[in-house]
């Protein structure tokens, strides 16, 4: 996890079942990390090992959402967020960067 970066997770961590499976989370990242070059970054849901690409929130700095798979015989699943990204380095080319957000655990519910 990057020092300097924090993960706010925006979604709630129990949903009720739906027909698709798949489950929106969104999360707000923000970093102090002077080095960090945030016109790379690429968002990540990772679930599994399994990492789904987030979007950013249109309009709403700092903010990305996407979507969680459950297989439907299952009724939690776990997942974190990170960010990959390119860091400023002194003298040389930038270098590859990332930050992990701890782990966090869905819960689904029948309705």
């Amino acid at each position: 996890t990057g020092c300097a970066s924090q993960f706010t997770r925006l979604s709630p961590l129990q949903q009720p079942r739906n027909p698709n499976n798949l489950y929106p989370v969104e999360v707000q990242f923000n970093s102090q990390e002077q080095a960090m070059r945030w016109d790379s970054l690429k968002p990540y849901v990772v679930v599994q090992g399994q990492m789904y690409p987030l979007h950013a929130v249109p309009m709403v700095p700092n903010r990305w959402e996407g979507f969680v798979p459950v297989i439907s015989s299952s009724d939690e699943t776990e997942f974190r967020f990170k960010f990959d990204y390119l860091q400023n380095a002194f003298g040389s080319e930038p270098t590859k960067a990332s930050a992990t957000s701890p782990l966090y655990k869905l819960k689904i519910v029948n309705q």
